[in-house]
């Protein structure tokens, strides 16, 4: 019998196999209805209210009307779709650790020059941390629920970020500054 040891880099690859694996896995599944009620089929649980989206009401959540060009970086991001408009706002938190635990929430946020960006930690998907792709900030990684990081974003521009531990599986965000 042949006995074979996992190095870094094996284990890396099969866990990343595994969480893509696994944040899949619900992708080909239903909403719960089949429309055999009457209904359309949609339960809204996806985070959505069943609507197409066009009236702007989005669960109260507001967007860009144009995207920012994030140079591909958001294209594998999970829980991306479009940017938050938060321009209005002081001060923004956003999940670590949301969806399926592997995911900003929400993924790309518009602010203002001067706002804080608050990451909390939702306690699911293990260990994170939230580290900025230009190297302006760094959190600690950890998988404490109610754990805090934050950061004022003082430069307009666009400013991308990831939890270390799970890039590879896509936990990417970014914050566009205007």
């Amino acid at each position: 019998m042949t006995r074979r040891t996992l190095d870094r880099r094996s284990f890396v690859r099969t866990t990343a196999a595994l969480g893509v694996t696994t944040a899949l896995a619900g992708c080909g599944g239903s909403s719960g209805g089949d429309g055999s009620d009457g209904s359309d089929g949609s339960s809204g649980g996806d985070g959505s209210d069943g609507g197409d989206g066009s009236d702007g009401d989005s669960g109260g959540q507001e967007f860009l009307s144009e995207e920012p060009d994030y140079g591909g970086f958001l294209d594998d991001a999970n829980n991306y779709e479009q940017t938050a408009d938060m321009t209005d706002s002081d001060s923004v938190t956003v999940e670590v650790g949301a969806g399926d635990g592997l995911a900003f929430g929400p993924a790309a946020v518009a602010v203002s020059s001067g706002t804080t960006v608050t990451w909390e930690w939702t306690g699911e998907g293990g260990d994170h941390n939230v580290s900025g792709s230009d190297g302006n900030f760094e959190s600690e990684t950890v998988g404490e629920e109610g754990h805090t990081f934050e950061h004022t974003f003082e430069e307009s521009g666009t400013h991308t970020y990831a939890c270390t531990p799970h890039e590879a599986v896509g936990m990417k965000g970014a914050i566009h500054v205007e």
